[in-house]
C-alpha cells in the first residue's frame, strides 16, 4: 500500500479523524448523538473528518437480501460491492444532516468522490492512494466531513469493499495520509486485557503497543481489525480508541509506552475460536507429501493456521488447524490428494473442536518462566494443551473449544489482568 507519500506534508492543522461504528450509529437517536459528540469536538476549535460504517446490522441484512434474490448461485462479487457500499452511503448521509440540524457545517462525500482508490479485490479490496484535494477544499468550507468508510474504488471506478472490519482501516487510511490523529468510536470504552463480556474484571489500558495490538488482532481480538494496526504502525498515526456512549478515558495504541509506564509482562489474552484440529498419520515417503497436502489445501482456499509435524520410523504425523467453516473441504481435499497418488497406510482423524488461546505482551522479551506460569495456570485447572506456538511476544495454546473461556479466566488470574 502506497497511500502516504507525503503523510507528513499534506498536514491539516486541526483535522482529527474520527470513526464510528455500527452499533453507534444504528438509530436516528444514536446518529444524533455522535453528532452532539462531533459537535462538541468542533467547538474545541478542530475540523473533523468523521468515517462512518452502516447502520447496525445493515451490512448483514444487505447479504441476506442478495442472497434471497440470487439463491441458485453466489451473487456477482462486482455487484455484491455495488450493493454493500449503500451502507456507509445512509449513515454518512443521516449524520451530515443531525449535523447541520444542530448549526454545524457538514457535508457527507463517499468513495467515489473522495478518490479513495483500491485494488479490485471485490470484498477484500486494499487502499492504493487517497487524494485529499478534495477532502483540503472541504475543510475550507465546512467544520465536518463526513466519510463512508468500508468502501473504495478500482482505477475504472467500480465500488468495492475492504472487508469486515474495513471502515477502520479507511479512518486509520485517510489520517495517515493527512498527517492526522485518528480515534476509534465503539460501543466499549477501550481496549481490556481481555474481553470484558467474558471475563469480569478485566482491565481496560491506558496504552498499549502497536506491536501488541496487531499480535491480539492477529490472534482473535475484535476490537480494532488487523489491517488498520498495521497502517496505523507504519505510519506511526496516533491512535486512540474509547466509547461512543460516555467520556470515558479509553486507550492510546503508541509506538511504545511512556518511560514511566511499566511494561507489563502479559498484556492481555485473547482467543480464536470456530477452529477444528486435524492429524493427518502415517504419512509415507519424504517431505514431498506433506509440501502437496499443504499446496491441495491452498487451492481447497482452507486457511491453515497452527503446524506440527513429528516422524517416526521414516513416517510423518502432521497437525494442523483450520476455521471449521473450512471442516468438509479439508477432509475431501486430504483424501483426494492422498488417493490420486495411490499411498496407503495413512489416516486421517475427524476434526476435533478446538480454540486457540493466547497470552500476549511485549514484556515477554525480557522476562523468565513465562511459559512455565502459562502452562501452571491451566494444569491447575485441568485443562489439557493440544498445540503449542510462540513468538518473541506471545505464546499461543490449543484447548478443547469448551474450555476456552476458563483457559483465558486462569491466564487472566495468572498473569494479574482482572480485578
Amino acid at each position: 500500500m502506497n497511500v502516504i507519500a507525503a503523510s507528513k506534508q499534506n498536514g491539516f492543522p486541526n483535522l482529527i479523524v474520527q470513526k464510528y461504528g455500527g452499533s453507534s450509529v444504528a438509530t436516528s437517536e444514536k446518529i444524533c448523538g455522535v453528532a452532539r459528540k462531533v459537535k462538541a469536538r468542533v467547538e474545541t476549535g478542530a475540523k473533523v473528518a468523521v468515517v462512518v460504517s452502516a447502520m447496525g446490522k445493515t451490512t448483514d441484512s444487505m447479504i441476506a437480501l442478495a442472497r434471497k434474490v440470487s439463491p441458485s448461485s453466489e451473487p456477482p462479487p462486482r455487484e455484491m460491492d455495488m450493493l454493500l457500499a449503500t451502507g456507509e452511503q445512509v449513515s454518512a448521509a443521516l449524520l451530515s444532516m443531525a449535523l447541520n440540524d444542530l448549526k454545524v457545517p457538514a457535508i457527507s462525500r463517499n468513495a467515489f468522490q473522495l478518490g479513495i482508490v483500491t485494488s479490485g479485490n471485490y470484498s477484500n479490496a486494499r487502499i492504493r492512494d487517497i487524494n485529499l484535494t478534495l477532502l483540503s477544499r472541504d475543510m475550507e468550507r465546512y467544520d465536518v466531513v463526513v466519510i463512508t468508510g468500508f468502501q473504495g474504488i478500482t482505477p475504472e471506478g467500480d465500488f468495492t469493499t475492504l472487508g469486515r472490519g474495513g471502515s477502520d482501516t479507511s479512518a486509520v487510511a485517510i489520517a495517515a495520509k493527512a498527517g492526522a490523529p485518528c480515534e476509534i468510536y465503539s460501543d466499549v470504552p477501550g481496549i481490556f486485557t481481555c474481553d470484558p463480556h467474558k471475563v469480569p474484571g478485566a482491565h481496560k489500558l491506558e496504552a498499549i503497543t502497536y506491536t501488541e495490538m496487531l499480535e491480539l488482532a492477529s490472534l482473535g481480538a475484535k476490537v480494532l481489525h488487523m489491517r488498520a494496526v498495521e497502517l496505523a504502525r507504519r505510519y506511526e498515526v496516533n491512535l486512540y480508541c474509547a466509547s461512543t456512549f460516555s467520556e470515558e478515558r479509553g486507550t492510546s495504541v503508541l509506538k511504545e509506552l511512556p518511560e514511566w509506564m511499566e511494561t507489563p509482562v502479559v498484556t492481555g489474552v485473547t482467543v480464536a475460536r470456530n477452529q477444528v484440529r486435524f492429524v493427518v498419520k502415517n504419512i509415507p515417503g519424504n517431505g514431498d507429501i506433506v509440501s502437496g497436502i499443504f499446496q491441495t489445501l491452498a487451492l481447497a482456499g482452507a486457511n491453515i493456521d497452527m503446524i506440527s509435524m513429528a516422524g517416526d520410523r521414516g513416517l510423518s504425523f502432521l497437525t494442523f488447524t483450520v476455521l471449521d467453516c473450512d471442516e468438509k473441504s479439508v477432509l475431501k481435499a486430504v483424501t483426494d490428494y492422498m488417493n490420486s497418488h495411490n499411498l496407503t497406510g495413512w489416516t486421517l482423524e475427524p476434526g476435533v473442536p478446538v480454540a486457540k488461546v493466547s497470552a500476549v505482551g511485549d514484556g515477554m522479551n525480557t522476562a523468565t518462566g513465562v511459559a512455565g506460569r502459562l502452562f501452571s495456570a491451566l494444569r491447575s485447572r485441568s485443562i489439557s494443551i493440544m498445540g503449542i506456538s510462540t513468538s518473541d511476544i506471545n505464546i499461543s495454546v490449543l484447548v478443547d473449544g469448551t474450555r476456552a473461556d476458563e483457559a483465558v479466566e486462569a491466564l487472566a488470574e495468572e498473569f494479574a489482568l482482572k480485578s
